[in-house]
């Protein structure tokens, strides 16, 4: 989420606060209802589900607690590794 937030502050710092506090604001709703996210296609057996956030994916896993693992661009291309840490 990071190198998101730092590239859209290039041009303009507070739509990148903005971007993050949204991002905040969609994984806060994961406490209550995990469920919300579609599951993850490159990954369909696993307890892996993202969100759709803008042009943005938002993947995490739905175990005994719920881990955001990682934000990214929907235009690149996903394998395990990028996923799994």
């Amino acid at each position: 989420m990071g190198d998101a937030a730092e590239f859209i502050a290039l041009d303009n710092p507070s739509a990148a606060e903005k971007w993050v506090n949204e991002v905040f604001n969609k994984t806060d709703l994961l406490g209550s209802t995990p469920e919300i996210g579609r599951i993850f296609p490159e990954l369909p057996h696993t307890n892996y589900r993202e969100i759709i956030f803008g042009h943005y994916r938002i993947i995490y896993s739905v175990s005994h607690e719920i881990r955001v693992l990682t934000v990214r661009n929907c235009r690149q291309l996903l394998t395990e590794h990028d996923v799994v840490s």
